[in-house]
């Protein structure tokens, strides 16, 4: 065999996460092994219409099997992630998204348009459920078949999963595990003169308007700027500059920032609160930027969601929280483990 191939025992999945500016990739192989051991990125290229972009994932499929020295006739099927909303199918919003400005993107069928580039079977999962997957997958192990989890993923928006017996729950148009647009109580969230929070999707008081940085632009910041207007971040002329300072603020113990973080985490917490009262989860997982931070402060905000989640002593016995591992690579290995997961049982 020829010394840039690998030799592969059984089988392997690819995993692709689409993202607004790269695409990384990764392999799986039929003993669940992951064969990549950090980020592989490329240029996704999403912004120039989905042509280019497909090709541009096509390009990170092969540069992963090149990057492992893995055969492509090894391959029984690749894995899809993008930013939502789209359907179980794979077919982007007709409304669009945030990363899939071009007109050309909306209605566009993501998945089959991969599958018959690549000729392969493509198994396709919004980006949050991609990354709830992989953090079920690590946090039980062996155990993950017989668990179920909820996740919250605070970043640009929030984005999430539900993990049954461990598997995704996607629902009937794939649209389950859209935790940011669930409406949550804002009674004791919000001072008293603070205006309900409204979200790009159009709803008020949903999860995202408080817990995630487009809620933090739009919502938060303003208000607690009005109410101390010599802080430092009023003095930025881009609100979208100043909501991204934010974090590095909250880190550092900064009052204001940390009430900012404060409201995200009871929002987050009343977000649980009902997905207790729906799911009853073994585990509630936080991901994101906000938790990717120190380890001090990710564990404060995990601490601070753990304590605004109102759950039932016999529910608290068994119940745990956690942080999302290998964030910037759990929508791939989410991904790759989704496509496992669809292999025939007579493959294995």
């Amino acid at each position: 065999m020829n010394d840039s191939v690998r030799a592969v025992e059984g089988w392997v999945v690819v995993g692709l996460d689409n993202g607004g500016n790269a695409n990384n990739a990764t392999v799986v192989d039929s003993a669940g092994g992951f064969l990549v051991d950090g980020l592989l990125e490329s240029p996704s290229r999403v912004k120039e219409g989905p042509v280019v972009a497909v090709e541009a994932l096509a390009e990170a499929f092969d540069n992963v099997l090149t990057h492992t020295r893995v055969p492509r006739a090894a391959v029984r099927s690749v894995g899809l992630d993008t930013p939502g909303p789209a359907s179980a199918t794979g077919v982007i919003s007709a409304k669009g998204s945030t990363n899939f400005v071009d007109p050309a993107w909306r209605g566009f069928d993501v998945r089959g348009a991969l599958e018959e580039r690549l000729g392969l079977p493509v198994v396709y999962n919004n980006d949050g459920n991609a990354a709830a997957l992989y953090a079920h997958h690590v946090h039980f192990g062996l155990l993950g078949a017989t668990r179920s989890s909820v996740s919250a993923i605070v970043g640009t928006g929030l984005g999430g999963g539900v993990i049954e017996a461990g598997r995704i729950v996607s629902g009937a148009a794939g649209m389950a595990g859209e935790l940011g647009h669930v409406h949550i109580p804002m009674r004791g969230l919000l001072d008293g003169d603070q205006p309900i929070p409204s979200c790009n999707c159009g709803f008020e008081g949903d999860a995202e308007s408080i817990a995630s940085l487009t809620g933090i632009e739009r919502n938060l910041l303003p208000y607690w700027l009005a109410q101390h207007p010599d802080h430092p971040l009023a003095a930025e002329a881009s609100p979208a500059t100043a909501a991204k300072l934010v974090r590095g603020l909250g880190e550092a113990g900064d009052p204001l920032a940390r009430a900012i973080f404060e409201q995200q985490a009871m929002a987050i917490g009343r977000l649980f609160t009902i997905a207790a009262n729906f799911t009853d989860p073994d585990a509630y997982f936080v991901g994101g930027g906000v938790v990717q931070a120190s380890a001090e402060f990710g564990q404060w905000f995990l601490d601070r969601v753990r304590h605004h989640t109102q759950l039932r002593d016999e529910q608290r016995r068994v119940a745990t929280f956690a942080l999302v591992p290998d964030l910037d690579m759990a929508g791939a290995r989410g991904a790759a483990l989704a496509a496992r997961q669809a292999v025939p049982r007579d493959t294995i």
